[in-house]
């Protein structure tokens, strides 16, 4: 054989192998760079995004946020024991199915407080092997009372409890649910309904899916209440993770509350439907001399209030605009005076998450846990530009406080101050918002689309001299999302 045929014989494999090593070493970095540390400390996440601020100012100095509890001498108002289990749900109307329960029932006992009551829950975990936490959705509790893992504390392994106590300071509708494993525990029944202040005229909605089957306060089907007299006020409640139409047939209504805080001046809707975001709360009053029927985003469950037939209708095609609905009235701050300006793109890209290929979740061009921290100090007006392009619909959530929605696609808020902690983000809106930083903690500030957190589409609010001794993973094998 030829020395420069022997040659070229060799070198075609060497060149192959250069050729992959090539291809496949850019690919090995962007998967070990993909790959989420199994103890991570969230005071070590991403970079800090001090949105226009001081970098310096600290106004708690080097304060945990398991010192930021709620009153620690004082007898509760409320007490409650719950005791979280894996069994089997008696869906009424359907049959079982496996889940999570609390005191044996999904959704839990519904826990009701006057406003200024201290509220004390004590939680045991008897059998959930990942461990589990509660979190109050809508409270703006103190940041060691938010129950989320790994962040304010850590996960309770079964065998263990864990006693939350809170003021609860703002009357309206909220709910309860998991924080640990949130995307799974959540949709398999470990969550329930908070009541602040509750009147006699309550009828209560908690909308639920469990493995594809839609529930109304546990139930499915078509579902029946008293008329609590001539109207009522109908406390709907979105738990699932996508946003959700919900309309009257049989009578016009007007729309009271959103996320617990009250419309100024609302008007009656007629020929419309409302959109309850995931983890929204909207709360409707409705005229009740006759049957009417609430209608829950289609399908065969709905709430009928009433005795006798009750109208049945399809989904309408106009929607109540939150964003003109009601009178203006004064917000208490001046967002034009914001020492923090933030931005919070929403994106998607191809790529490497927690070395698995696929489709996955940006935030401002960056992907978990190499995301912005959104850095501010008590006192801090604060205004956030939260901007979709992922194509897909986010209900982003912000916990420990409530925004107020200035603009939707460059168009300004006319109507009542549309104050949220659950704002329904569609893709290619932008919504500029605005608060008050005004509860010192570390809070998360994710989509409650809960399986889209799990895939990365969460950061957090840090406030400046708050720290955390939580890990995410360690030991305790936290994982809120």
């Amino acid at each position: 054989m030829p020395l420069a045929t022997k040659f070229a014989g060799r070198r075609r494999p060497l060149i192959a192998v250069v050729a992959t090593l090539v291809v496949l070493a850019p690919i090995g970095f962007f998967w070990q760079r993909s790959l989420v540390p199994g103890d991570l400390s969230p005071m070590a996440m991403g970079y800090a995004d001090y949105g226009g601020g001081p970098a310096s100012a600290h106004v708690h100095h080097g304060e945990d946020v398991s010192e930021l509890t709620g009153p620690a001498d004082r007898k509760p108002d409320v007490a409650v024991d719950l005791v979280a289990r894996k069994e089997r749900i008696d869906i009424a109307g359907r049959g079982t199915v496996d889940g999570y329960t609390l005191n044996h029932t999904s959704p839990g006992p519904r826990i009701i407080a006057a406003q200024g009551d201290l509220v004390q829950v004590t939680l045991h975990n008897e059998n959930v092997a990942e461990g589990i936490t509660l979190h109050w959705h809508g409270v703006d509790v103190p940041n060691a009372e938010d129950g989320v893992a790994g962040v304010t504390q850590d996960a309770i392994r079964p065998g263990r409890s864990f006693v939350y106590r809170f003021v609860a300071q703002d009357a309206g509708t909220y709910w309860y649910h998991s924080h640990q494993v949130s995307h799974e525990q959540v949709q398999k029944g470990l969550y329930g309904v908070l009541i602040v202040q509750p009147g006699p005229s309550d009828v209560i909605a908690a909308v639920h899916t469990y493995d594809k089957v839609r529930t109304v306060n546990g139930e499915y089907g078509e579902r029946r209440v008293e008329a609590p007299g001539p109207t009522a006020r109908v406390r709907l409640i979105n738990t699932d993770n996508g946003p959700m139409a919900v309309w009257v047939d049989g009578a016009s209504y007007k729309v009271l509350a959103v996320d617990g805080t009250n419309v100024n001046a609302p008007t009656e809707v007629s020929g419309k439907a409302v959109l309850v975001t995931a983890g929204g709360r909207i709360d409707l009053e409705v005229p009740t001399t006759k049957a009417v029927r609430i209608g829950l985003g289609g399908g065969p469950t709905t709430l009928v209030i009433g005795d006798g037939d009750a109208p049945s209708g399809t989904e309408p095609r106009e929607r109540v605009d939150l964003l003109g609905y009601g009178s203006p009235k004064p917000i208490g701050f001046d967002p034009a005076k914001a020492q923090r300006v933030f931005r919070y793109d929403i994106g998607r890209r191809f790529g490497f998450f927690d070395g698995k290929p696929g489709l996955w979740w940006t935030i401002n061009g960056h992907q978990y846990p190499n995301v912005p921290m959104f850095v501010v100090t008590e006192g801090d007006v604060v205004r956030m530009t939260i901007k979709n392009t992922s194509g897909q619909v986010h209900p982003m959530h912000l916990h420990g406080h409530h925004v107020v929605v200035l603009s939707r696609d460059g168009v300004r808020a006319t109507g009542s101050p549309w104050w949220t902690d659950s704002l329904n983000v569609e893709d290619k809106e932008t919504y500029e918002v605005a608060f008050v930083a005004d509860n010192p903690g570390i809070w998360m500030d994710h989509c409650h689309n809960l399986p889209h957190a799990a895939q990365g589409l969460v950061t957090h609010l840090m406030y400046t001299g708050v720290s955390t001794k939580y890990h995410l993973g360690g030991p305790p094998d936290n994982q809120p999302e």
